[in-house]
């Protein structure tokens, strides 16, 4: 997959040797596309430019020795757009109460904290409306699943974590924290997180590696009184639902009659089948790297062995190419090539494939496209992505308003459908089953989803306001 960047060369052009457009040329040959040209100091013999070219960020250093091949121009020094953006990190806090005079610090802290630290002793759920608790989530992580760089370690992995808590500050209006762990160990991550719970509404657990991360997560959701949620695991789930709901609606198939074969049992995977299962998806095949999972088998991990138990009803077996004839929907969650060209034309008519392993996928789109009805990856540079970022902002944000104790099935099932919800019957076509990310519907309409199934399943401790006038919620309460 090409991912381009800009970066910006500052250059030191002697004018009695070299002309720009000989400079332009050479960028060019390079792979690189001039978008900006500034100068910085012009003189007769030499000028100083920035440069600002776009390019594919393989071919970084390509440009650079095309550059430096050249007679009458020297580099001063070489920016890159996405490193501009991170110096000094991408987050902050900042005050909502600014401290201006003696009044203002006596109030904000010492001696008139005290009076509310008191109030939070008499009744600590005052700490929800008197603190920041009620808006404030951790990313958790250990930087030993990172995208697709694996195990980077925790400050590695502090760019993705201060993205992160961007998304959840600029689409949900949540205060998120990056939370990297110097540590691998389970019980020490769990520990390390109970005892930071206090300062916030929720845990946002991330690019954990499996399998620790569902001990992590299982243990967190029965120890903690808030929610925790491992968004490699659940949100994949939830767009996917919505994309595959969406996707249904336009072949005209019901999802209790269709065969789904899933490859990947990992993190994402084994929280995909669970969310299918829930949503009424009865004859699924769940594969490994050793071939189909059969019920009544004993695997090397009871993650497999419960996913056995749960599914493929006519005990298939053997490879993918094998258990996916005759399936409607083929959903990827594994890695590159696995999915050929021959599996997708053994499919049934109209085949949906979801083929979402990053950054290269089960099939290349562009051979799978002519071969199905509907095709969905995790790439930005195709349609229908299944991105995350449909999804958590706004549970999150449901989950904090109602202060959910836990994020259960209930909620996610809503989630999914709300987010389906927004793709009008005007609008769904093959290349749009999923809105976009932007679509500024999606958090709004996820959040008031999530608060109702949170109420009806009762593990809301509040109702908010909006949803007061709604008599069947109230009544539950």
């Amino acid at each position: 997959m090409a991912i381009h960047t800009n970066i910006i060369c500052r250059v030191e052009i002697d004018k009695s040797k070299i002309t720009f457009g000989e400079i332009a040329t050479a960028i060019n040959g390079a792979g690189g596309d001039i978008i900006a040209v500034d100068v910085i100091q012009a003189g007769k013999l030499k000028t100083i430019r920035d440069i600002t070219v776009q390019l594919n960020i393989e071919m970084h250093q390509k440009l650079i020795h095309a550059i430096q091949s050249l007679e009458g121009i020297h580099i001063i020094h070489v920016s890159d757009s996405t490193f501009l953006a991170h110096l000094g990190g991408k987050i902050q806090v900042v005050p909502k109460v600014p401290i201006k005079n003696r009044e203002d610090l006596s109030r904000v802290y010492t001696p008139g904290v005290a009076r509310v630290c008191t109030a939070i002793v008499e009744d600590p759920t005052k700490v929800y409306t008197l603190t920041s608790k009620r808006n404030t989530v951790a990313v958790v992580t250990d930087g030993t699943a990172v995208l697709g760089l694996g195990d980077i370690g925790p400050e590695a992995a502090m760019p993705v974590m201060e993205g992160k808590a961007m998304l959840f500050k600029q689409l949900a209006d949540v205060d998120a924290f990056p939370i990297c762990l110097q540590t691998k160990d389970t019980e020490e991550i769990i520990n390390i997180v109970k005892g930071i719970s206090p300062t916030f509404g929720g845990i946002n657990l991330e690019d954990i590696s499996s399998p620790r991360c569902f001990e992590i997560e299982r243990r967190l959701q029965e120890e903690l009184n808030i929610p925790v949620f491992h968004d490699d695991q659940h949100g994949t789930a939830v767009v996917l639902l919505a994309g595959l709901i969406n996707a249904l609606r336009l072949v005209e198939k019901s999802i209790r009659d269709i065969k789904v074969v899933v490859c990947g049992v990992g993190a994402a995977g084994a929280a995909c089948i669970e969310m299918l299962l829930v949503a009424g998806v009865r004859n699924l095949v769940a594969v490994d790297r050793c071939g189909a999972l059969v019920p009544n088998t004993t695997y090397d991990h009871p993650t497999l062995d419960r996913i056995a138990s749960k599914t493929n009803p006519d005990y298939e077996e053997g490879s993918l190419s094998e258990v996916i004839s005759g399936a409607d929907v083929f959903i990827g969650v594994s890695g590159p090539g696995v999915l050929k060209a021959e599996d997708i034309k053994r499919m049934a008519k109209d085949p949906i494939v979801f083929a979402m392993a990053n950054p290269e996928p089960e099939i290349d789109p562009e051979v799978a496209e002519p071969l199905v009805r509907v095709l969905a990856t995790g790439r930005s540079d195709f349609p229908n992505q299944i991105n995350n970022v449909l999804c958590f902002p706004g549970i999150f944000r449901g989950a904090l308003d109602c202060r959910a104790t836990r994020i259960n099935e209930e909620m996610k099932l809503a989630a999914a459908r709300a987010i389906a919800s927004i793709v009008t019957d005007a609008e769904l076509n093959e290349h749009y089953i999923i809105p976009s990310i932007f679509n500024d519907k999606v958090v709004s309409s996820v959040r008031e989803a999530v608060m109702e199934a949170a109420v009806k399943s009762g593990v809301a401790k509040r109702i908010p306001r909006e949803l007061q006038s709604h008599e069947e919620l109230t009544a539950i309460t």
